[in-house]
């Protein structure tokens, strides 16, 4: 049973694109519908994580308001982050799915029971998971894996029911 998604943000909860202001503010964009999603993930009792390369104050903020408390930005070996928070969580393997995008997200991909990339991921990464998503990242690609998992675990009802 999943009890863990691992999220990337740049390129699987975003679409990739970093846009500086003349400030030196950095835009992302996150999809709502990935947010609620993640949202209704964690009220099913099930738990989220974001593990990425970069560090940004607006993955903190989105991080918190979707209620992931796992998160870790500026990670160089996203695998080895994964598998402490395996131990922290007193999980396995088996309990994870991961989405990734590029090759910083190979690694932990290829331990994980389900792997997922967005539509737009890089070619390697393709090759490597276990399902493509028909969404690109930042536009629906952690939503429908959500989907995709909640079928899988026979959870429709559950999820459903969050919401009517």
């Amino acid at each position: 049973m999943i009890e863990l998604i691992v999220l990337d943000v740049d390129g699987c909860l975003t679409d990739g694109r970093i846009i500086y202001t003349q400030n030196d503010n950095e835009i992302k964009a996150f999809d709502v519908k990935d947010g609620l999603g993640i949202a209704s993930w964690i009220k099913l009792g099930k738990n989220a994580a974001i593990i990425t390369g970069r560090k940004s104050k607006i993955v903190q903020r989105r991080a918190n308001e979707l209620g992931i408390y796992h998160i870790y930005q500026g990670v160089k070996d996203k695998k080895q982050k994964l598998l402490e928070i395996l131990q922290k969580e007193n999980l396995e393997l088996e309990n994870i799915a991961v989405i990734g995008d590029d090759l910083n997200d190979y690694q932990m991909l290829k331990v994980a029971k389900r792997s997922f990339c967005p539509k737009d991921a890089a070619l390697f990464i393709k090759e490597s998971v276990d399902s493509i998503l028909t969404k690109n990242g930042g536009k629906g690609a952690v939503r429908e894996m959500i989907e995709i998992l909640i079928d899988e675990e026979n959870l429709k009802e559950e999820f459903l029911k969050l919401w009517l």
